[in-house]
This record gives structure tokens, sequence and C-alpha cells, in this order.
């Protein structure tokens, strides 16, 4: 339902945007037995991230390598899982027309896309000597990264509770 604002001098603005045919279309075409796989698969890749820069912190605390190697792994399955997540929000942007015409589901598309940039960075960086990368720049990146994951985490939410974008209505 449009929802119109009223000028001083009596005249209705309606927002384009709320007239297209498909605005009302938000719901998930990628899903399995009705449960959205794009909000299922997130979840993977921004635990991971959370993990990888802990790992780090525990790490420079304790100096013990078993903790650089599990950012190691952290970050590679978190971008892995990143890919899988970022494959199936990007089928949903482009399938359904209620999610492709709204600008916050482009914003969370891009700072995703960011994202997923960055854990495939800091994975990389890590691949050759995971020991000798935590310190600075590998804690730093992680840092980073749940920054990143923290702000797209905030759009995708918003996307979710407030628009209902790429939910199921059920059967």
């Amino acid at each position: 339902m449009a929802q119109e604002m009223v000028q001083e001098k009596g005249e209705t603005l309606v927002d384009p945007i709320e007239q297209h045919p498909g605005f009302e279309d938000t719901e998930s075409k990628v899903g399995l037995w009705g449960h959205p796989l794009h909000a299922m698969s997130v979840a993977f890749p921004v635990a991971l991230t959370f993990c990888a820069f802990g790992a780090d912190g525990l790490y420079w605390l304790s100096g013990n390598p078993v903790w650089a190697w599990a950012a190691l792994w952290a970050t590679g399955t978190a971008f892995l899982f990143g890919l899988a997540a970022g494959a199936t929000g990007t089928m949903e942007l482009l399938m359904v027309p209620g999610i492709r015409i709204r600008a916050a589901a482009w914003t969370h598309f891009v700072i995703a896309v960011l994202l997923l940039s960055l854990l495939g960075a800091n994975w990389g960086y890590r691949l050759y000597g995971y020991e000798a990368a935590v310190l600075p720049y590998g804690i730093l990146l992680s840092g980073f990264n749940v920054l990143v994951v923290m702000a797209t985490g905030w759009h995708g939410g918003k996307l979710v509770f407030d628009y209902r974008l790429g939910t199921s209505k059920g059967s």
C-alpha cells in the first residue's frame, strides 16, 4: 500500500517505487521446504568472522600457534561459506522483483561483496605463513572484517525484519 505525503499546497505525493507492479513480491524463491537458504546460510560466515578475530586475539595474548592455525581455518571457512551465502543472496536479489527494486537491498549486496573480498584477502594472506600473518596485519584485517560483517548484517536484518524481504510467507 502506497504511503502518501501531503504537501502544504494540498498536492499528494506518491512514491514511484511503491507503485511498481512487483513491489509487494518479496517472498523468497531460493529455499528448501519453505525455508529461505540465504537466511540460513549467512550465520556461518558471520560466526566464523568473529571466531577468526577471537583466535587472532588469543594468539596475540598467548603466543600459542594453535590459535593462528585456528584463525587460518576460520578465515578460509568463512570465505567459502560466504561464497555460498552470497550465491543464494544474489539469486534472491535478481529473481525477486520486490527485493530488486529497493535501494536498501543493493546497499546490503554491495557491503556483502566487500565483506567477501576482505574475507578472501584475509584467508589468502594467511595461507603461506599463518603465524607470521597474525601480527599486526592479520588481526587488523580480522577486526575490520568484524566491522564490515556487522554493517552488512545490520542492513540484511533491516531488510528481513522491517520489510520482510526474502522470507517465506508459508503455504
